[in-house]
């Protein structure tokens, strides 16, 4: 079989598995006289979502994650990074469940990914989900 240059380029370019598209990244802010507020979101295949909150040491950050819907199991999960984190989290819901209370070490910029594992990632599945976050 003959490829024109086109084709061969298009052939190669398909075959070595390019990166998810850009990650979504959110600040949430609490409503006035409010300490908690819900996010929805959509994660799709390898695709993470991050939401950023500020907070103090000492506080406790409540954050429950619940399926809305998916074309695939639903296997979707969250992390809480602490401020500064490459990516090291303090709590990590694929092993401890997706409802948590969390003691906050630190002041700073927390960070909440929410990312699917297994075959929905593996096979790009989309899930639609909320998180219903609150820190007192």
């Amino acid at each position: 079989m003959k490829f024109t240059a086109p084709a061969l380029a298009l052939l190669v370019l398909s075959s070595l598995g390019l990166p998810a598209s850009a990650q979504s990244r959110s600040e949430v802010h609490f409503e006035a006289g409010n300490y908690g507020a819900m996010v929805s979101g959509t994660v799709v295949g390898n695709e993470y979502v991050d939401y950023l909150l500020g907070a103090k040491a000492g506080q406790e950050m409540f954050v429950e994650l619940t399926v809305v819907d998916s074309n695939g199991d639903g296997t979707i999960y969250f992390n809480i990074l602490p401020p500064g984190s490459t990516g090291e989290a303090i709590y990590v819901g694929s092993m401890d469940g997706n409802s948590t209370t969390v003691p906050l070490p630190a002041d700073g910029e927390y960070t909440i990914r929410v990312y699917q594992m297994g075959n929905d990632a593996d096979t790009g599945k989309t899930t639609g989900f909320n998180v219903d976050l609150s820190i007192q």
